[in-house]
């Protein structure tokens, strides 16, 4: 049967308007604008009249960064619950990253898990593979191993999460290796070398030698990226000076950044996360900066939250990820670092950015959805158009709600925003075109693993 949404306010990359789209056989099959037509005319449907609401249809989320710890550590999360809570959050498609026990660093565990996720029907997952054996820094060769054509249909980006590759040699092995699998490299620039030891060492603060190292350590990767000639991603950038370097790689490599990703040749894109836009080293002190506000890098000031809205008004910032980060409540209080964000990404983002006046619900569709899908290379979703998938999110940007730990499916409920007041509330979520979370009663979910409020 198809799905109808009658007369609501569509919004994507490209798009703001009301109108009616037509869902069937797990495709939008039709985007029209007249008035006239008579949906029930065109066989039987379900239709969902938004006349009268705000109510906004959009291309569901992607992220490019998030942990779902599994394998090894379902007392934080498991695939199960990680994946129903990015359909409640009104995620599509999920990169989960490779810091598993054991860590996914082998093609066989990454197909496990991306067969499993599609059993469960919730989301797309596209495991991460780790730029070294065990991400213990000494050995590329499992990449090197690799051909192109065996892993393009799982995995879609390579990374070692919150390690260093200190070797450089290491490194370039590994950036070769990705240079010819055609899979783009997500680097978390969290190592700065001798200069923030130092800085550690002279009794500095966290928020001194931190900066260092998160600005030191993206200096060096962008250049060796350069030299590799890869797609380089720098995953959750949160300092000023970080961003303007990406600004300046990008724009003395301009000729590259007009190719499209995944087509050879140096490349770079980023991400920053929800809680670097909206929180400051000021709110980690308030939830304890060595427990439960703490994250990786960590909060940052003012002033660093504006130059990261700038650099999403200037094209700066490619995309928003999450870096889902679950811990269980005695982690935590010992100084686990990392927030749980794939339920609250979106009204944060949209809370802070939209409601805040700093861009548009277009622009926040582009950073959500249009560009992670470029940098997955995955053509067919993050847009709304005729025969793309329908991976879509219903919204209604004018509700306001309190986040409360009731509201979370994570197991883990590791939120700096539990308390916080919220705009923009998720109704639906369809993958697949199956609904697969709702909180509207008159259409509950189609798949036995979703849930509904």
């Amino acid at each position: 049967m198809r799905l109808v949404f009658k007369r609501v306010r569509l919004v994507d990359h490209s798009m703001d308007r009301r109108g009616t789209l037509v869902v069937e056989g797990g495709q939008i099959r039709e985007i029209y604008f007249d008035e006239q037509v008579d949906e029930n005319s065109r066989g039987p449907a379900l239709c969902i009249d938004c006349s009268g609401t705000n109510w906004v249809l959009m291309p569901a989320f992607m992220d490019l960064h998030a942990h779902f710890r599994d394998p090894g550590f379902p007392e934080k999360e498991t695939l199960e619950s990680a994946s129903l809570a990015a359909a409640a959050g009104g995620f599509g498609t999920v990169v989960c990253m490779a810091n598993t026990r054991p860590v996914i660093d082998n093609l066989d565990l990454a197909q496990h898990l991306h067969r499993r996720s599609a059993r469960l029907g919730l989301i797309d997952l596209y495991p991460v593979l780790s730029l070294t054996r065990g991400m213990e820094g000494k050995d590329a060769s499992h990449l090197e191993a690799l051909n192109p054509e065996t892993v393009q249909d799982t995995v879609l980006l390579l990374s070692e999460d919150g390690k260093d590759v200190a070797d450089e040699n290491t490194l370039r092995r590994a950036f070769r290796a990705a240079r010819r699998l055609h899979v783009p490299v997500s680097y978390h620039c969290d190592w700065g070398g001798s200069e923030a030891e130092a800085a550690k060492a002279a009794g500095e603060a966290r928020s001194v030698w931190s900066r260092i190292e998160e600005n030191r350590a993206t200096e060096r990767v962008l250049a060796l990226a350069r030299g590799a000639g890869i797609h380089i991603h720098i995953a959750h950038v949160s300092t000023k000076e970080a961003l303007g370097l990406v600004r300046e790689a990008k724009s003395t490599n301009e000729a590259d950044q007009h190719r499209a990703p995944h087509t050879g040749g140096f490349h770079v894109t980023c991400e920053v996360t929800p809680h670097h836009l909206a929180l400051t080293e000021e709110t980690a002190e308030h939830l304890g900066a060595e427990s439960c506000g703490r994250v990786n890098p960590p909060l940052r000031t003012a002033k660093d939250i504006s130059a990261l809205i700038e650099g999403i008004q200037d094209g700066t910032v490619d995309a928003i990820a999450t870096d889902h980060a679950p811990h269980t409540e005695s982690d935590k209080a010992k100084g686990a670092p990392g927030f749980i964000g794939l339920e609250t990404a979106f009204a944060v983002s949209y809370t802070t950015l939209v409601a805040g006046n700093h861009c548009s619900l277009q622009k926040l569709s582009a950073l959500m959805s249009y560009k992670p899908s470029h940098i997955l290379g995955l053509k067919d979703r993050g847009f709304l158009a005729p025969w793309a998938r329908s991976d879509l999110v219903l919204i209604d940007p004018d509700a306001a709600w309190t986040a409360g730990k009731e509201d979370f499916h994570s197991r883990s409920r590791n939120s700096p925003f539990i308390g916080q007041n919220l705009k923009g509330k998720i109704l639906l979520t369809l993958h697949g075109g199956n609904i697969v979370w709702s909180r509207l009663p008159a259409l509950p979910v189609q798949n036995n693993h979703g849930a509904g409020v």
